[in-house]
């Protein structure tokens, strides 16, 4: 009998095969065969997904790697590359049991050794290795037994380790000392392995033949759950130009698309050879200040920056009219949610931005708004920026490039550039500890001076984390984006709906986070 494994956060004692009960077989393919080729956005600035927390790299990578844990269809922490989980009743030790007969694409068994050796490297490049800070230690007594020791009791640490906003994968042993971004073969566990990579063109990954499925699930969930590779191979073709990836749909070029053009819709929605699929709530859109940069270093120019914004013009241009103003970083429908902050959001006030600037002694230094092509929403979110900026006295410019090189600047220098543009999706739907730690070092996307956390900020955050109660951790949570707000370390413009689709002949497909190529087939 197939049992499924799930977590209630809070009340969490022991994990493993024998809670509940799964009454359906497991999920079979209908068709197997075919290559889907999949028009993703944006080029990838690298496959080592522990370093990397875009988009373009989570969406390909995650169909290869694997992690101990990940999140369910509704964002809730379940297992994975683990058959069990116990945690010690003084809530300091969590010892994590192994599935048995799991291979690494290279057709070497995964053993607690490969664990260590992920747990090791994440703690020394992870792009979240703060998820580790509380960790005191971590062992593998057996090749199938993998424990956790913490320093301190940590309410929501199982809650971080399942993210995958940039999850600890898990990789062969050898691989421990690869430096960051170098890991240029990965080899994972998951349902597709790796063929090629070529940069700016196209990544293909093959059916792993050899890729064990979860029998405690019967159907793939969220990101994990029971998983089989119907496909022979997946093609992800980076296609930027939007009218493009709407014209290898039409063609057939394209089998799918991570992102239709609003005005596109209503044409599309006619053709009985394409599928839409609308997923809302698909990021917030965004530019994150430096504040170890002049100006923005000055708290005055920020806040002059925040006062003279229009966030309807911004969204609206950045989304073809289909977006919600949304204050902060959770949407309305989540528990988390809060409008902390809400009395400086969207002021679109000319006189209060350019008394700001005049006590900040502003003498007209330029304000480098770094952008790309690659994603539209960013770019004419910059664009409109500039122009708001420029009509109060701000001298805005822009910085265009492409969006691995705009990744790589914003991560790597403090020079060059003052406001970067992105969109966070997979944090907020994670839930606010997913998004607040990207304010956290050690990549504060905020930039903070001298590498060193705003204590105040840094407070917030473990009191989020370790606060006994969910209203403390709630509190905690309302007053760093508060925090966030007063002192300008985001300028959050809103959220809105990004619009997929795919073939008619394309099943299994369901909009999520990340393009799930597992559990997907295609019919003749």
């Amino acid at each position: 009998m197939r049992r499924r494994l799930s977590i209630a956060l809070g009340a969490l004692a022991a994990l493993s095969a024998g809670q509940m009960a799964a009454a359906a077989d497991p999920f079979k393919c209908p068709n197997v065969g075919g290559d889907f080729v999949f028009g993703q956005e944006a080029n990838i600035n690298t496959l080592d997904q522990m370093t990397s927390s875009t988009i373009s790299t989570r969406n390909i990578a995650m169909n290869i790697y694997e992690s101990l844990m990940t999140r369910d269809e509704n964002n809730r922490p379940i297992l994975e590359l683990a058959e069990s989980m116990t945690e010690s009743p003084d809530r300091l030790t969590y010892t994590f049991k192994l599935r048995q007969g799991v291979q690494f694409h290279n057709g070497k068994p995964m053993t607690s050794a490969d664990v260590v050796a992920s747990f090791d490297r994440y703690a020394k490049v992870g792009n979240q290795r703060s998820t580790l800070d509380n960790v005191q230690r971590w062992d593998a007594p057996d090749p199938q037994t993998f424990v956790i020791t913490m320093k301190k009791v940590q309410p929501t640490f199982i809650q971080a380790l399942s993210s995958f906003s940039v999850p600890i994968v898990i990789i062969p042993a050898e691989f421990r000392d690869v430096p960051a971004q170098q890991l240029t073969n990965p080899i994972g566990t998951g349902p597709f392995q790796l063929v090629e990579a070529v940069p700016g063109s196209a990544v293909k990954l093959k059916r792993y033949d050899g890729y064990k499925p979860n029998v405690t699930f019967d159907q793939r969930t969220g990101f994990g759950g029971y998983k089989q590779a119907c496909l022979n191979t997946v093609t992800f073709r980076i296609v930027t130009e939007p009218g493009a990836r709407v014209a290898g749909l039409r063609t057939g070029e394209l089998q799918g698309v991570e992102d239709v053009p609003a005005k596109s819709v209503p044409d599309l929605k006619n053709d009985k050879k394409i599928t839409i699929l609308p997923l809302k709530n698909w990021w917030v859109q965004i530019a994150n200040p430096n504040t170890s940069a002049p100006p923005t270093d000055n708290l005055l120019v920020r806040k002059a920056i925040q006062a003279a914004l229009d966030m309807d013009e911004i969204m609206d241009a950045a989304s073809d009219g289909n977006y919600q103003l949304n204050v902060g970083f959770q949407y309305p429908n989540q528990p988390d949610y809060t409008d902390a902050g809400k009395d400086v959001y969207n002021l679109h006030d000319a006189a209060l931005a350019k008394k700001y600037l005049a006590e900040a002694n502003y003498q007209g230094e330029p304000v480098i708004l770094l952008t790309n092509k690659d994603y539209p929403p960013m770019y004419n979110s910059a664009l409109v920026m500039q122009q708001q900026l420029q009509a109060v006295g701000i001298n805005a410019q822009m910085k265009v490039v492409d969006w691995p090189t705009s990744v790589q600047m914003m991560q790597n220098t403090t020079e060059g550039w003052n406001f970067h543009f992105t969109g966070w999706g997979t944090q907020p739907a994670l839930g606010a500890l997913a998004t607040m730690q990207f304010l956290i070092m050690p990549n504060a996307t905020y930039k903070p001076k001298g590498g060193k956390d705003d204590p105040d900020m840094l407070a917030a955050w473990n009191d989020m984390n370790t606060l006994p109660t969910p209203e403390g951790r709630q509190q905690a949570f309302v007053r760093m984006q508060k925090l966030i707000f007063d002192r300008v370390y985001a300028v959050p413009f809103g959220s809105f709906t990004k619009i997929q689709a795919v073939r008619s002949n394309v099943n299994g497909f369901t909009p999520f986070r990340i393009p799930r190529m597992a559990n997907v087939w295609m019919t003749p």
